[in-house]
Order: C-alpha cells, then sequence, then structure tokens
C-alpha cells in the first residue's frame, strides 16, 4: 500500500500515452505553432506496462488512460488489454476528446476498459470548432452514443467560458441527464499555454446559473473525487471542481505518469522524477523506489491561484490535466 506524508492512500496513477491531439482547444493549448516530443523519448506500450505492474503490485487499484489525446496513439487497446489480463479488478478508465472514439469503443470496451470522460463544452456545432479549431462536434457525439451502445459508462466534463459557451450549461446539463451520464463543471484554470483572454466561472456564478431552472440538494465531496457533487430533485447527479480551492485535496489519492516517464504527485506542481532510466533497463526495484518517493513527496494541497498561487509551466495536455 502507498500512504503519502499526510496518511493519505495513494490508489490512483493517470498515465498518459502521448501529449499529441488533434483538438487545439483553447483553454489548454498553445495558439502559436511548437514542437511535440519526439516519438522515440516516449515509453513504449510495453515499457509502460512495466511499470503499471510495479504500481498496481503496490496498491493501485485505478488507472486511467490519458492524453493529450490517447486514441492517437496506434495500439491503445492491446495496451489495455496488458493491463486488465495483469489485474482484471484494476478500474480501467480512460480520458478522451471522443472524435475517434466511435470506430474505437467497442476494441476498448472488449480490451476490459470500464468507463470514458468525454469533454462536452458545447452543443452548438460553430462553437465547437471555435474552441478545439476544427468542426469536431458531429464526431464528439457520435462517439458518445457508440460508448454508450457498446456498454462504457460515460462521464462528461464542460469548461464553462464567459462569451463562449456559458451560456449552455443548461443546455449541456439537460443533453447528458437525458443519457444518465454525470457531467461536472469545470473551473477554468489558468495556464501559460491557455489564450490569454479566457474568463471562467466559478462555482457560485455556476450554481447561481443552475438554480434558475432547478433545486438540488448540496451532497458535498464523495469519497476521493475532486467533484463537490449536488443533487437535482429528480435525483440526477451533477458535480463542480472548484481548482482554487484545496478541500478534495485532503482525501487526493492520485499521481501522474507523463508518456515521457515522468511521475508527478499533482497536477499544480511542475516537480517530478522520472521512472524512464530504471524502467528501461529493467531496474524493477529503482522504479519501485521512484514511485514510493513521488508519494512521500506529495504535497498536502495545490498552490494554485490566490495571491500567492502559481501557474504551472507544465502542460495539461503533457499529464492530462
Amino acid at each position: 500500500m502507498l500512504i503519502d506524508s499526510y496518511d493519505r492512500v495513494v490508489d490512483y496513477l493517470r498515465v498518459s500515452v502521448t501529449e499529441r491531439c488533434n483538438f487545439r482547444c483553447t483553454y489548454c493549448m498553445p495558439e502559436k505553432p511548437f514542437s511535440w516530443v519526439p516519438k522515440e523519448n516516449l515509453l513504449t506500450f510495453e515499457e509502460l506496462f512495466e511499470f503499471m505492474k510495479v504500481a498496481i503490485d503496490e496498491g493501485v487499484k485505478k488507472i486511467r488512460i490519458t492524453g493529450g489525446e490517447p486514441l492517437l496513439r496506434e495500439g491503445l487497446d492491446k495496451f489495455i488489454k496488458m493491463i486488465y489480463d495483469y489485474e482484471p479488478k484494476v478500474d480501467l478508465a480512460m480520458t478522451t476528446n471522443a472524435y475517434l472514439l466511435k470506430g474505437a469503443a467497442q476494441r476498448l470496451k472488449d480490451a476490459g476498459l470500464k468507463r470514458i470522460n468525454v469533454s462536452i463544452d458545447t452543443l452548438i456545432p460553430s462553437v465547437a470548432q471555435d474552441i478545439a479549431g476544427k468542426d469536431v462536434l458531429k464526431n464528439v457525439l457520435a462517439g458518445v452514443e457508440e460508448a454508450l451502445k457498446v456498454g462504457l459508462k460515460v462521464k462528461a466534463n464542460m469548461v464553462p467560458m464567459k462569451g463562449v459557451n456559458a451560456n449552455e450549461i443548461l443546455n449541456v446539463l439537460e443533453y447528458c441527464k437525458e443519457r444518465n451520464i454525470s457531467v461536472r463543471f469545470i473551473e477554468y484554470m489558468e495556464n501559460k499555454h491557455a489564450k490569454e483572454d479566457i474568463k471562467g466561472m466559478k462555482s457560485p456564478e455556476l450554481l447561481a446559473h443552475l438554480r434558475e431552472k432547478y433545486t438540488f440538494s448540496d451532497d458535498g465531496f464523495d469519497g476521493t473525487s475532486p467533484s463537490h457533487y449536488y443533487t437535482l430533485e429528480d435525483g440526477y447527479r451533477f458535480g463542480i471542481i472548484e481548482p482554487y480551492e484545496d478541500d478534495f485535496c485532503k482525501k487526493c489519492n492520485r499521481i501522474r505518469l507523463t508518456a515521457e516517464g515522468n511521475l508527478i504527485p499533482c497536477l499544480y506542481f511542475d516537480e517530478a522524477m522520472s521512472i524512464s532510466e530504471s524502467i528501461k533497463a529493467g531496474d524493477i526495484k529503482g522504479a519501485a523506489l521512484v514511485l514510493k518517493e513521488v508519494v512521500r513527496t506529495k504535497p498536502e494541497k495545490n498552490r494554485w491561484g490566490g495571491e500567492d498561487g502559481e501557474v504551472s509551466s507544465r502542460a495539461f495536455y503533457e499529464t492530462g490535466g
């Protein structure tokens, strides 16, 4: 079992298999051209799997595949099957933009994937194009429908932005409610790679907007989830993720691995330790020691926002943020 210095059990590993993405979302990606990390710098699926085994043996019970966009990496279903065959009880999930999901959903389900998270920031094609940099909505929604059809559990994320998609909060919630998809509204997180003029909505504004149509109860936090949950009168549940608060840090159970092998204790910290050298050398014991040290030094809480807060220079597309 992995336990950090604040007595939190760390049993959730988020694994980025690529930093590449086929979207250029305004709240995540830089506007100016940039270079991707060369493929030869990335750990192979076999090397990543060697570390997955270490993590599982040390007590990790949930693994989420992220990117960039994970479906851009060929053979992803085979990687998922490696993990599933090693330990079928591991909760295998994936975060995707769903653009390529329709053609991959069945393979992923057959490989052992249980759940997906999809960004649904809008239901208007032109707005989706403005956010993502290309016409994407038709493919995204088709991917969501296919995932539901094959039996994958689906959650949706929305980042409401003033003057962009904030007027669609109710519509997105209704879309998700009709399909029994849990939606989480995420406060926009400032980062050096986002478009400079984005204005997000804070939790009080979101709740006030939702109260124009709904009555709901406050359920608070649920286990180790970062979401603050609320339940409508008909029983439908939605969440809000408030990165500028640190309430959810008290129960944080996750660490992150980049495709290059950097193990990160917190999304909001630039610090990391690499397992790449140990894994490439077949030094499983060394990789386990790095894992334990990253867990030991996991910070008590994020240092995001506020007068003394920091803005991470590490891009979200590198860490599956």
